[in-house]
């Protein structure tokens, strides 16, 4: 080589993609290596609506890693690569997009939008996997995937449909983090959790009948951050040790709800802190998740819980139709400001505190979440954990760092019913139909609902479609070729020999893995886990576009090339440690 040839400066870009391509293009990602030992890893699907951000290069740079290092071993060594279809952040971006042009989903038929959308997949989604490859990634793209490809929604499909016949899926009436910007149920994992500025209303709850509390008031004070829930309020609950109120419990004493006249009982429940305020807690079973616990433990069933609010947080009229019609069709906090007016009228208004509550927000639709009461699909996921926790215990599956597993035992062994339904078009629509008389029938294709329901009835598919998590929880196996009976790929690359996750995803997304894998294949999905920690700004914040203190990995890669950006990620990894 000459002076001539040889650049006067080092050029990243130019020699990484050069070699990138190279690699790519004789499938040394993938040599041939049928008889050798197999290595396997899956990447956590990033959303196809994403762009990589330094958390993605911190758990990709780490996956890396581990694969070229078994690849130099001469393992087959297997880097699983897709993206999830990400239903609400894809709706969303389609929605919007349309918005721009004047139109709106509902404007045309949900066959039309669909066809929009895989428009926009296939125009704009594959930027996260080219900006993977700029990271030099060395994953399998000869098979890449997508969880809306066909084969994977046929898993998809096949394991709701078995987990119904199993007991595990069912249909309940129960509160969900509903969104009243995008009208539907959203997971915790979208609900972000903010300090607003509010206020805490001390209420005067009228003793019906004469009846006083020990003290001889004829009224019992409670409290509420939400004062136009008391439109639908149900009973107040007292602690069943609490002596103020003992005589009016083994009395049957009920309040007379001020606003709505509606006669409620006072109900003993540990729920309320005698220690706290006044010691009575107004319930609301159908827009709180408390007192819908506190509910049940009274014996009120789901389905005469009160719902006081439509889709999109409207006063509507209740079972009992006790809420006067000037509150119907408000927007709920116009109706929190009247009840508040309503009940210093009344002369029932005592303390006004100022108080920051934690309020949650939806992460997407921007708007305060409301617990909602509504129909939805719900996987049994107290069952699934068992043989999960299981896996743990025993050591066939080890957590790194060990520090994790005491997280992960207290979440699974205090696991909620996991709702799976959401109310969007885009995604994998739930394989249930209705017959008129509501009754359902679970089947992998409408022929064989059809053959359930006898012959002459009228059946409606469900509108919902599922969570984006129960999808991805299938991510290890149903790629690989499964259900097929005999994938060459699944009877060798199942189960997986590692999984690399952030810390935050643990029990969103790999602990679901856990509890499909070893409930549809028998054996966990990897034998080892590793949690990351997450990038963090220098002052230690979580990372947000909306605060501005977002890092551009592919910035670092234009300026000092790859190699030094990954060379810094895996320097700064020190098992589950944030970095800043």
């Amino acid at each position: 080589m000459t002076d001539q040839t040889l650049p006067k400066t080092f050029d990243p870009a130019e020699l990484e993609t050069r070699w990138y391509a190279h690699w790519e293009k004789n499938g040394l990602f993938r040599p041939e290596r049928g008889d050798a030992e197999p290595f396997t890893i899956v990447n956590p699907p990033p959303n196809v609506t994403g762009v990589l951000h330094i958390g993605h290069a911190l758990d990709n740079t780490l996956q890396d890693i581990m694969v070229r290092y078994e690849r130099l071993r001469g393992k087959d060594a297997l880097w699983v690569v897709g993206t999830d279809h990400a239903g609400i952040a894809t709706q969303m971006v389609v929605e919007r997009n349309m918005a721009a042009q004047g139109e709106k989903r509902t404007d045309l038929s949900r066959e039309d939008f669909l066809a929009r959308v895989w428009a926009w997949k296939d125009d704009s989604g594959g930027q996260i996997t080219r900006q993977l490859r700029r990271l030099g990634c060395s994953m399998d793209w000869s098979r890449e995937q997508f969880t809306m490809d066909p084969h994977f929604s046929k898993a998809v499909t096949h394991v709701f449909v078995e987990l119904h016949k199993r007991g595990l899926i069912y249909r309940d009436k129960r509160l969900v983090n509903w969104d009243p910007a995008l009208k539907t149920a959203i997971s915790d994992l979208e609900v972000e959790q903010r300090e607003v500025q509010g206020k805490f209303w001390h209420f005067r709850y009228p003793l019906a009948d004469g009846a006083k509390t020990a003290a001889g008031a004829d009224h019992i004070v409670v409290a509420t951050t939400r004062p136009e829930t008391m439109l639908a309020d149900m009973a107040v609950a007292v602690h069943p040790d609490d002596e103020r109120y003992a005589s009016l419990v083994a009395a049957g004493a009920e309040v007379e709800l001020p606003i709505t006249g509606r006669r409620v009982a006072i109900v003993p429940d540990e729920y309320a802190d005698p220690e706290l305020g006044s010691g009575a807690v107004k319930i609301t079973p159908g827009h709180d998740f408390n007192d819908f616990e506190v509910g049940r433990r009274a014996g009120i069933a789901a389905g005469d819980m009160l719902n006081m609010l439509d889709a999109e947080a409207r006063v509507v009229q209740v079972a009992d139709g006790k809420i006067p019609s000037d509150y119907i069709g408000m927007d709920r906090f116009d109706a929190r400001k009247k009840v508040v007016a309503a009940m210093d009228e009344l002369g029932l208004l005592g303390e006004v505190e100022d108080r920051v509550i934690q309020t949650p927000f939806g992460d997407r639709g921007g708007m305060v979440i409301e617990p909602w009461l509504t129909d939805q699909w719900y996987v049994d996921a107290e069952k699934l954990a068992g043989p999960a926790m299981d896996a743990v215990r025993s050591g066939a599956v080890e957590i790194v760092p060990k520090s994790w597993e005491k997280t992960y035992f207290n979440w699974m062994e205090n696991i909620q019913p996991w709702c799976v339904s959401r109310q969007l078009w885009w995604g994998h629509r739930i394989p249930a139909w209705f017959d008129a008389d509501g009754n359902v029938f679970v089947a992998e294709t409408e022929e064989e609902a059809r053959a359930q329901a006898g012959e002459g009835a009228e059946l409606t598919r469900d509108e919902d479609v599922l969570d984006t998590w129960f999808s991805s929880a299938l991510w290890p196996f149903a790629t690989l070729g499964w259900p097929e009976d005999g994938a060459p790929l699944v009877q060798k690359h199942y189960p997986n020999d590692l999984l690399i996750s952030g810390f935050d995803i643990l029990f969103f997304w790999d602990a679901r893995m856990l509890m499909q894998g070893i409930e549809f294949m028998g054996t966990p999905p990897w034998k080892r886990l590793y949690l990351h920690g997450l990038v963090r700004a220098a002052d230690g914040s979580k990372m947000s576009k909306s605060k501005g203190n977002t890092v551009d990995p592919l910035g670092l890669i234009d300026q000092y090339g790859a190699d030094a950006l990954r060379f810094f990620m895996a320097a700064m990894e020190s098992q589950g440690r944030d970095i800043k």
